[in-house]
């Protein structure tokens, strides 16, 4: 995908491809659109990276509860379940 934006509405940011593939996918994780992982691919840079990134913006990690249900779930199967008692 190429999106073209005129260079007078971006001003003085001087930002470059890459900072530009950072910010969008930025706005992609924090508008809810695309998980971590996808947003990491879109900007380009690893998963811990991105992790970082929305850290020192001060964003929260899009976390659910489903979320948490699902990987309990994945940990029971890959190692059984486990003996809360």
């Amino acid at each position: 995908m190429t999106i073209e934006v005129p260079e007078r509405e971006l001003g003085t940011l001087r930002l470059t491809p890459e900072q530009a593939r950072l910010e969008f996918a930025v706005g992609l994780y924090a508008g809810r659109r695309v998980t971590l992982g996808r947003a990491a691919r879109i900007a380009g840079v690893s998963y811990t990276e991105f992790m970082h990134e929305i850290g020192r913006r001060g964003l929260c990690i899009n976390y659910t509860v489903e979320d948490a249900s699902h990987d309990m779930a994945m940990v029971d199967k890959l190692c059984g379940p486990r003996d809360v008692g």
